[in-house]
């Protein structure tokens, strides 16, 4: 449920709207930018406008609420990958899933880090939630004793993010060759 600690949990119609609108929010972005009129949203969500600004009274309301819920479902990956996966195939698996969100979503990322400030705590909690997933897979490859000690979840997000910038417009293979030279650099 979406709440904050000023604020008592939604009633499920509300709390179906609000992620109706989210959802529908994330594809309208990603099919015509990030300057999709609001209203466009509320109709593609079958909603009133009213409803859309009452759970979102700004664009950037907007932005940051698609943003937390893209970098929260990159992040719940890093443990199912854990339980599918060996911790090196996961780890890999997961920066690729990283550079691949990076290439694709630096747009709304980069809208975000325009309209919000950097210290807000949308991107405190999402540095902190991306940190702990990152974290959670790098710490059971090096387990194994594959990957080289000295690398840190800051480390591995910062090589992930370089990648994924430098293959925004490219072939999907470039991305997954980058991915591998870099995981070979990571071997202990």
């Amino acid at each position: 449920m979406v709440t904050d600690k000023t604020t008592r949990p939604l009633r499920a119609d509300a709390q179906r709207n609000y992620d109706r609108i989210v959802a529908t929010a994330r594809d309208a972005f990603a099919e015509c930018g990030n300057e999709v009129p609001l209203d466009d949203i509320a109709k593609r969500a079958c909603v009133g406008a009213g409803t859309l600004y009452r759970h979102f009274p700004t664009r950037e309301t907007l932005y940051e609420a698609v943003y937390r819920g893209e970098i929260t479902t990159l992040c719940e990956r890093a443990p199912k990958l854990l339980a599918e996966l060996p911790p090196t195939e996961a780890l890999a698996a997961w920066v690729g899933e990283l550079v691949q969100w990076v290439a694709n979503k630096r747009s709304l990322a980069m809208t975000l880090k325009a309209s919000i400030d950097s210290g807000s705590e949308t991107f405190r909690l999402c540095q902190t939630m991306m940190r702990e997933a990152a974290g959670t897979v790098l710490s059971a490859a090096q387990a194994t004793g594959v990957i080289r000690l000295d690398i840190g979840p800051a480390d591995l997000m910062r090589l992930g993010h370089g990648i994924g910038v430098s293959v925004e417009h490219a072939d999907p293979e470039d991305a997954d060759r980058l991915v591998s030279i870099m995981l070979d650099g990571l071997r202990a």
